[in-house]
């Protein structure tokens, strides 16, 4: 495997520990539609998080959270909804950015909560 995909999937990894840390249960990771893939489908009260991890070990360039552009965005609304569609849900969703820096051995997380709103 790339050291590129190994760095997302221990990207991933670490922000599915945060969430569980901080109260959310993880309803699917990876969730597949069309051309979409939801990283994390997480969900805290009747709060769901659809929840994009962005990884990086330099963020001279771009930071993570810069990373997800409209498209990407257009493609987990999408995603999104058919989920709720799917699974009969009735929850207020969320969109979540977990940007993800290891600088060293050290992995900086943030979690921005509705990142959507900023775009």
């Amino acid at each position: 495997m790339a050291s590129h995909n190994e760095l997302g999937k221990k990207g991933e990894a670490l922000a599915e520990e945060y969430l569980l840390r901080n109260g959310y249960s993880i309803k699917a990771k990876n969730w597949r539609y069309l051309k979409a893939e939801i990283d994390i489908i997480a969900q805290i009260d009747d709060t769901l998080a659809i929840v994009e991890v962005k990884t990086r070990s330099a963020i001279d360039i771009i930071s993570p959270e810069e990373a997800v552009n409209k498209k990407k965005i257009k493609l987990l609304i999408a995603a999104a909804n058919e989920y709720v569609i799917k699974n009969d849900l009735d929850v207020e969703v969320r969109f979540d950015i977990i940007s993800i820096h290891k600088k060293g051995g050290n992995y900086n997380l943030n979690h921005i909560k509705d990142a959507f709103l900023f775009f």
